[in-house]
């Protein structure tokens, strides 16, 4: 005999299988859901790490040019710098400025070894 089914036709399950059925459906729709959310959840990390690495790239193009603006500690450095080329020029200049002054005081000294050779051989001739 053929089945004929049609809107009125009864299918007879036990309620077992029925609930299993039931919870099966629950959890793959669970489960579904739980790996979408996951999907979505790298997906936007992987978004947010390429704007940051997008981010880095001009920043570390840009910085070295100075396109970027300099830190306060920069701009305080390079003064410290130039201060302190400015300071080494002024003395590798200070030898031959201060040569004259060398000269003169040379000449005092020797004047005074003289006079101290002098009063030595004055000394030693009234005894």
């Amino acid at each position: 005999m053929a089945a004929q089914i049609s809107d009125g036709t009864e299918v007879t399950i036990p309620l077992r299988n029925l609930v299993s059925i039931v919870v099966g459906v629950v959890i793959a729709t669970s489960a579904y859901f739980s790996i979408v959310s996951r999907i979505q959840g790298i997906e936007r990390e992987m978004l947010k790490n390429q704007m940051i690495i997008d981010m880095n790239t001009e920043f570390r193009i840009l910085w070295p040019r100075g396109e970027l603006g300099a830190l306060p500690a920069d701009a305080r450095q390079d003064m410290l710098i130039e201060s302190l080329e400015r300071r080494l020029e002024e003395l590798k200049e200070a030898p031959s400025r201060a040569q004259p002054d060398v000269d003169r005081l040379s000449v005092r000294v020797d004047a005074w070894v003289e006079r101290l050779v002098r009063l030595e051989e004055e000394r030693n001739g009234d005894q």
